[in-house]
């Protein structure tokens, strides 16, 4: 065999012969969001290992996310993405992160305001419009529905979690809208909100808030999660990971573990999350009707729950003789925080003395548990029985 032969024979036996036009428009869709993490910097810590978790899954013959259980082999067998998907798959991954969320949450905002918990409530309306929409299509099932509306929740672990529930089979396509919008809310959210509401409103000032007591941020996480668990066992995963969290960090007497579940902990789950959720995008599965609608649908949802918050927002601020900006509304939508510095940045813009982002925190966290207690209730209702 001449050197001719031997370079046509590896070219043959290459991944560029086995490349499909499906694979090569991932490739393509994965350096997008590359560039939207690396230049843009759109929520980098999530979209880049989603990204190239993305290119990984779609190069040929890589077979990174080859599944040797599905041919009747062992699971050690499979591509090591496979491997690590497991995490994704039996929801560990997903309720590591809500505890790393936990610990680096202040409740503090909500508890001194707790009108909060009403605009993170409102905050959530893009789910259930999201839902009875692509209901409406025909295209989904119910439990594809609720997973595709719980995106509206602008909580990527939560939309993960509930999707592996409900349909596994579309956590791919739900994984990358949630997180891609999450990343995308400094352009999404502002029109909305100036559309929404009246140059005199933007500008209203808030007060500032009262203390909140230790003891007030001890008894919280203990008291949410009893009360959301004995109302929704469903949400125990979420709601218990998110409240231990929070436990660990305002207890006092474990920093080690605060400081573990925020940093090395939650940084580890989020590389193994991003990229094995990424890799989950396979061309042959992801470029359908379907995932155009998911896409579609998720921004639906976003502008729906930014809409319910601001709107409750207005409501408010009519009720309260103009006390309450309506921009914090916008806040609860639970991307956290960068939905709350969006609400700053579009309070300053109207009032360059405005200071509203610790009162954005508020409906934002709230946002968190409210996500959770809809994928709970998603759950109850179109869950296995």
């Amino acid at each position: 065999m001449n050197f001719f032969e031997i370079i046509a024979e590896t070219l043959r036996q290459s991944g560029f012969a086995a490349m499909t036009w499906q694979q090569g428009i991932m490739i393509l869709i994965s350096f997008a969001l590359l560039y939207c993490a690396i230049v843009k910097q759109f929520e980098p810590l999530l979209l880049l290992p989603i990204a190239f978790g993305m290119l990984l899954a779609n190069l040929p013959l890589a077979n990174l996310m080859y599944d040797a259980t599905a041919a009747g082999g062992a699971w050690y067998e499979s591509g090591v993405l496979r491997i690590i998907y497991m995490g994704v798959k039996s929801s560990l991954f997903p309720c590591l992160i809500f505890m790393g969320v936990g610990a680096m949450t202040d409740f503090g905002p909500l508890m001194a305001n707790p009108i909060s918990l009403l605009l993170g409530a409102a905050a959530q309306l893009g789910i259930y419009i999201a839902f009875t929409i692509a209901m409406a299509t025909g295209l989904f099932t119910p439990q594809q529905a609720a997973s595709i509306g719980i995106i509206g929740g602008a909580d990527g672990p939560t939309a993960i979690y509930l999707a592996n529930q409900l349909a596994p089979e579309l956590v791919a396509p739900i994984a990358v809208a949630a997180y891609s919008y999450m990343a995308l809310i400094p352009l999404i959210q502002p029109p909305i909100m100036r559309l929404l509401t009246t140059e005199k409103e933007r500008t209203t000032k808030m007060s500032q808030l009262r203390q909140v007591s230790k003891t007030e941020k001890i008894v919280f996480p203990i008291i949410v999660t009893v009360f959301c668990v004995l109302l929704l066992p469903s949400v125990a995963p979420l709601i218990g990971m998110l409240m231990l969290g929070n436990l660990f960090r305002e207890s006092g007497v474990v920093e080690r573990l605060s400081d573990t579940a925020q940093n090395a902990l939650c940084n580890i789950v989020t590389i193994m999350l991003g990229t094995t959720v990424g890799a989950t995008a396979d061309g042959m599965v992801f470029l359908r009707v379907q995932t155009l609608a998911i896409v579609a649908l998720g921004l639906t949802a976003f502008c729906f729950s930014t809409a319910g918050g601001v709107l409750l927002g207005k409501l408010l601020y009519y009720l309260t003789g103009g006390k309450i900006n309506p921009l914090i509304g916008s806040a609860g939508v639970s991307a956290v925080p960068m939905a709350a510095r969006v609400a700053q940045v579009e309070g300053r813009k109207a009032n360059p003395t405005n200071f509203l982002l610790m009162h954005a925190m508020g409906p934002n966290v709230a946002g968190v548990i409210g996500s959770a207690v809809a994928a709970g209730f998603m759950l109850m209702m179109f869950g296995a029985r």
